[in-house]
């Protein structure tokens, strides 16, 4: 055989196996249908930064007879782009009064305002029942160099929460460490703690994911250094039933490897704006903490996914894939958008996704 041809064989075996490698990695990647594992549900619990912050407490306040308790990292109160009442909620009230309220020509979100209107979404049927909130356990933090989500919209937050009859001593409100605008972490490598960047992960030397998790539930196991579970990526998209929820095709899950056999219960994290899969990859799902906690303590975490959309062709504005907590999700009633309620289109997605959860496994 000449030597060109067989240059030409061995280009052509080299691009065969290389296509084969490229091949085997995207189906080792490949999305799976969420599966069952019969998780104790009446053990849920759920936590957020940022929009995502909004989010757990919208969806802690919507399904409270599911969850025992949450986090809000930097978040104001349930229905805060509704607090300029009688104005309906919109993205401006949403980046001033529930961001910057020295921004807003209302001030900071009113929480009897909100609890007002919540309790009236509930006698609609529209949330669980807000009595059911008394007895569950919140954590609450505002970073001392945040300017992006102020404080007084946090303290908002805890009014709310105090309103609705959480006692003081369910409520751990932390807002003596001087951070920026972030989950907070002990990982060198993360950004330092009083600034704000991408990609909002910083540390100041505690995880504040465990901390989350040790003040709902009280006594936990301590994290593992080393974990014994896995990272499931399953297709999100079975479980959206709207265009314009921008929510990703696939979401994350942290499975424990004890779950694989005994009952476990399950947490929901939502990540910030810029935070998604689709832009900073495994950094808020595999390194913020909860994963080490979680695998000591027989726990699954969820970790929904949002990401950007530009507005074209069908499809909200929402350019930094941030949860939604002023309506885009349903542009069809721009005067009473449904993002808050058990119907709306992103919570009922990720309720949907914890009700597969609870099944029994096949």
């Amino acid at each position: 055989m000449k030597a060109k041809s067989r240059k030409h064989l061995y280009r052509l075996a080299g691009a065969a196996l290389f296509l084969s490698l490229l091949t085997d990695s995207a189906l080792a990647d490949t999305a799976v249908k969420l599966p069952a594992y019969k998780v104790d549900l009446s053990q849920t619990s759920v936590s957020g930064l940022s929009s995502g912050a909004f989010m757990a407490a919208q969806f802690h306040a919507a399904f409270s007879s599911t969850l025992v308790g949450a986090g809000v990292v930097a978040g104001g109160p349930f229905y805060c782009s509704g607090s300029a009442y009688p104005m309906p909620p919109s993205i401006t009230v949403a980046t001033t009064a529930c961001m910057n309220p020295s921004l807003s020509v209302y001030g900071p979100p009113d929480p009897a305002l909100l609890l007002q209107l919540a309790k009236g979404f509930e006698r609609a049927g529209a949330i669980d029942k807000l009595d059911l909130l008394k007895n569950q356990k919140v954590y609450l933090f505002s970073g001392q160099a945040d300017t992006t989500v102020a404080t007084a919209v946090v303290d908002q937050t805890a009014a709310f929460y105090q309103l609705a009859g959480v006692p003081a001593s369910n409520i751990k409100y932390v807002k003596s460490v001087n951070a920026g605008h972030a989950i907070i972490t002990n990982n060198m490598q993360d950004v330092v703690c009083a600034e704000t960047q991408a990609p909002y992960i910083n540390n100041c030397n505690f995880v504040q994911s465990q901390d989350i998790l040790k003040h709902i539930y009280g006594d936990l196991q301590p994290a593992v250094a080393t974990l014994s579970g896995k990272i499931v990526k399953f297709d999100q998209s079975e479980f959206i039933k709207s265009g314009y929820t921008s929510m990703s095709d696939d979401a994350y899950l942290y499975v424990p490897k004890a779950c694989e056999a005994e009952t476990c219960k399950v947490h929901i994290a939502f990540h910030g704006c810029e935070q998604g899969a689709t832009k900073i990859g495994n950094l808020f799902y595999g390194t913020t903490g909860y994963n080490e906690l979680a695998d000591a303590n027989k726990m699954i975490v969820l970790y929904p996914q949002a990401e950007a959309s530009s507005g074209w062709f069908f499809t909200p504005l929402n350019p930094k894939g941030c949860w939604d907590f002023w309506g885009y999700s349903d542009p069809t009633n721009p005067l009473a958008p449904n993002f808050y309620s058990k119907t709306s289109p992103q919570m009922s997605a990720v309720k949907a996704m914890l009700d597969r959860l609870g099944q029994a496994k096949n």
